[in-house]
């Protein structure tokens, strides 16, 4: 027996039917839409970052902060998050419209990160935090960034960017190199304390 035409008809009617459900009628029920612009200016939508902002994510993303750290507050039974400080509302999709790739993280062996511009909005905290952990947050597991500063001589008068951390010798300066500005700027950049009501 010739079965060819049938498996022909069966064949052709499973692709006709994923076209119907899956092209077509999509397509005749929302083609008649047009795009709508985001406000972008809206209260209720996170600053565009600036380029700072942007290369500091780039830094955020080589030295593997993503890996430690997450950027999302999440609710639940208990809402521990909110509890603990980290920002005074659930992370909602909002939330991530500039951000390409999302950058949630993928496990918290530091706090969540995505209002610690808000939380700590002081460029010495930052700078002192990625250079040695331990001196501002005692107990920190978090390895140092010593590779983002520069120790040089002091010559002339010293820079108004020098930190103030021991161990320096005296004559020198640890000032922050051109990543380490960019990733602080990235992390002061990142405060999702706005209201999303609006």
């Amino acid at each position: 027996m010739n079965y060819g035409p049938t498996l022909f008809i069966g064949v052709f009617l499973a692709f006709a039917s994923a076209w119907l459900g899956m092209i077509f009628l999509p397509a005749h029920h929302l083609g008649h839409l047009k795009p709508v612009a985001a406000d972008t200016t809206s209260p209720a939508l996170p600053k565009p970052y600036s380029g700072l902002e942007l290369r500091g994510r780039k830094v955020y993303q080589a030295d593997g902060c993503v890996y430690c750290h997450s950027q999302q507050i999440r609710g639940g039974e208990y809402n521990a998050d909110l509890n603990r400080g980290w920002g005074p509302r659930r992370t909602v999709p909002q939330d991530y419209v500039n951000d390409d790739p999302v950058l949630l993280g993928t496990m918290r062996t530091g706090p969540d990160l995505v209002n610690i511009g808000a939380r700590q909005p002081s460029d010495t905290w930052h700078y002192k935090h990625l250079y040695q952990p331990q001196l501002t947050s005692p107990g920190s597991i978090m390895p140092p960034h010593p590779f983002l500063f520069e120790k040089r001589k002091i010559v002339g008068q010293p820079s108004p960017d020098a930190l103030d951390v021991p161990g320096i010798e005296k004559g020198y300066e640890l000032v922050p190199g051109d990543d380490a500005k960019a990733l602080v700027a990235y992390l002061k950049s990142l405060d999702r304390t706005y209201d999303v009501t609006k």
